[in-house]
């Protein structure tokens, strides 16, 4: 099935996305958009994100509050989605460090409630954004593949992801509750904002652009599996429909180690930046040296093929960032 097939899937439909403003939530919108979904409802309380970040379209309505405020989430609801895609988090492994109760709340109880709510509306699938780079901890072998979790996690962050993974299962196995989970690796696109718990790539486009150097936490040589967001909303959207994917969990990744060294010169090369590189202390929580995922499974049950790799989607975030420049420089949260 390709991917205009797979969208077409969602013609005349609701969907519900929590975190819908942010980047991965804000491409799934379009996409379903583009599907010809009846109604996108889009559940975010803009603490990370930016409501231009958002299409314009009249099918689309932002309920402006947190999954963790009854009211917002009743109206949200209200809509009868057949699809939630369950994005919304407190996010970012160092974030957790700094508010690790914030953080069960938001990521544990919170996600608990959208099932509840899911369940109650009877969807007719519930897709939760879970991450790869969390619940395999720091020591999985290589590649990380879905039968292999780990319980020694390394932040409040990654323990929650995991337990959203559980409520899942909890509710397929005993309300046998349509869900699917999707274990997302370093997922990087248009649509992310830069800021102080940002991902790698933002926050270097931001720096070169900037004419700053490029910090390296650690030696650089660390490696990542960098996702292109297009493939990451299309690996999503398929387990929204896939029967076989009910009841799974599924790697989204690009399947290709990256080393940090080598990203912050791409970025470099591609901003025109002199400013080069700055070496700073890794973080005490980050005992991750390599990630590289498996998508045997995607492929095999959901018919996934990652079609932008880390180089050719750099020069896309890139001409994001110019075209949306006063934008980012007004809502940049350093």
């Amino acid at each position: 099935m390709d991917r205009e097939e797979v969208v077409r899937r969602y013609k005349g439909k609701t969907g519900l996305v929590t975190g819908g403003v942010g980047c991965i939530g804000s491409n799934l919108v379009k996409a379903l958009l583009k599907g010809e979904a009846e109604r996108v409802v889009v559940l975010d309380d803009l603490s990370s994100s930016f409501e231009w970040n958002l299409p314009i379209d009249p099918r689309v309505l932002l309920v402006r509050g947190s999954i963790m405020d009854e009211e917002a989430a009743k109206r949200a609801f209200s809509f009868k989605p057949q699809y939630v895609f369950h994005l919304a988090a407190h996010f970012a492994n160092q974030n957790s460090v700094d508010h690790p109760e914030t953080d069960l709340l938001v990521n544990g109880l919170g996600t608990l409630r959208m099932l509840e709510y899911s369940k109650l509306v009877g969807v007719e699938r519930f897709v939760f954004a879970s991450s790869g780079c969390s619940v395999y901890g720091s020591s999985a072998p290589l590649p990380f593949r879905e039968d292999f979790v780990s319980i020694h996690l390394d932040t409040p962050y990654q323990i929650n992801k995991l337990v959203g993974e559980l409520y899942c299962n909890y509710f397929s196995d005993y309300y046998k509750m349509p869900v699917a989970v999707a274990r997302y690796f370093n997922v990087f696109g248009p649509g992310e904002v830069p800021g102080r718990y940002r991902n790698a790539i933002p926050n270097f486009m931001w720096l070169a652009m900037n004419g700053k150097p490029l910090p390296i936490t650690g030696t650089g040589d660390e490696t990542r599996d960098f996702t292109f967001v297009e493939d990451i909303v299309d690996g999503t959207l398929r387990l929204g429909i896939m029967p076989e994917a009910e009841g799974e969990a599924v790697n989204l990744a690009s399947e290709t180690e990256t080393r940090v060294l080598d990203l912050a010169n791409w970025v470099n090369e591609l901003t025109g930046s002199k400013a080069g590189l700055v070496y700073q202390q890794k973080r005490d929580w980050d005992k991750s040296e390599r990630r590289r995922a498996s998508i045997e499974k995607a492929s095999r049950v959901l018919g996934y093929v990652p079609k932008t790799d880390v180089k050719s989607g750099l020069p896309r975030v890139h001409e994001w960032f110019k075209s949306n420049w006063e934008n980012i420089k007004a809502s940049a949260r350093f």
